[in-house]
């Protein structure tokens, strides 16, 4: 009979060792980066689609049982899901991923924030306390992301730890060699002015040297008013702004129409990975995309 157990052990064993994090992640961004740090290793699950608004997603029933059988939660911790995933995980019930544990990353922990509110005032459009939420386009801040995800991972399984930390190795070092290429691509327009439709873009500006400052909504979240537009084509002539960036996921019906009163150009643009045809869905392939598609239209407007 003990042979029979030892025999039925070693047999086990071989899955036992096989056995994979189970990590649900919010968004795509977050999706691709934990995918770059744990490859086989896990099992991956995005509860947000890439062309969905990342405010009002559709929180399905079957999030929740995703939610309980996690052992990883990779959240933006900017309360950019505050409306859909807060009702959520009470739900779930699952203690691997409360606040505090090593299975909930907050990914904006040690990210500087922009546009941090110094008072809440719902007068002025969604904001957010924790600061603008949509930093992962900077990808200094990406950086920061995936060694987060990496001591979670690791602390979790640790006998992986090290291909982890391996595999954090080459996602940052591919982040700092195309670094320098994706500044040299848009130094060229530092400073230059580009109109927005959502103001989503603080952290990519900041990065980059660009002035994002204009927006076709008259406050964030709220939808845009003829008078509103009014001045903002104004401005656009003004100013010779000939780009619009818009975010997948919002109606381009108005972009356009503002582009052909002030002669701009509209660009479609994304934060997640696998929103934008063509392009390929992780992160390092939508930063490019971002870089050159933006960098293409500015040139063109010379």
């Amino acid at each position: 009979m003990k042979r029979y157990y030892l025999m039925l052990i070693c047999l086990l064993l071989p899955f036992v060792a096989q056995a994979k994090l189970n990590v649900v992640v919010t968004t795509p961004d977050l999706g691709s980066v934990a995918s770059e740090i744990g490859g086989d290793r896990i099992e991956l699950t995005v509860l947000m689609k890439p062309a969905e608004d990342p405010h009002f997603v559709d929180a399905k029933p079957s999030f929740i049982t995703k939610l309980a059988r996690a052992d990883v939660l990779i959240e933006g911790g900017a309360e950019l899901e505050i409306g859909w995933l807060g009702a959520l995980l009470p739900r779930a019930g699952n203690p691997k991923i409360a606040l505090g544990k090593p299975g909930r990353v907050l990914a904006n922990q040690g990210v500087q924030m922009l546009e941090v509110p110094a008072a809440m005032d719902r007068s002025q459009g969604d904001v957010h306390a924790a600061g603008n939420p949509h930093f992962m386009v900077d990808p200094e801040n990406a950086k920061i992301v995936a060694r987060h995800i990496t001591e979670s991972f690791a602390v979790l399984d640790a006998g992986s730890a090290e291909v982890y930390r391996s595999h954090l190795k080459k996602f940052v070092e591919k982040i700092d060699a195309r670094l320098p290429m994706w500044q040299k691509t848009l130094a060229p327009y530092q400073g230059q002015s580009v109109a927005g439709y959502h103001n989503s873009w603080p952290y990519f500006a900041q990065r980059f040297g660009l002035k994002i400052d204009t927006f076709l909504e008259p406050k964030p979240g709220l939808p845009a008013t003829p008078a509103h537009l009014a001045e903002v084509i104004t401005k656009m002539k003004e100013g010779n702004i000939r780009l619009i960036i818009v975010d997948r996921y919002l109606d381009r019906r108005t972009a356009d129409s503002v582009a052909q009163r002030t002669g701009a150009e509209v660009v479609e643009v994304s934060h997640y990975p696998g929103a934008i045809k063509g392009v390929e869905p992780n992160y390092i392939a939508l930063i490019d995309y971002l870089v050159n598609s933006i960098a293409r239209s500015l040139g063109r407007s010379k």
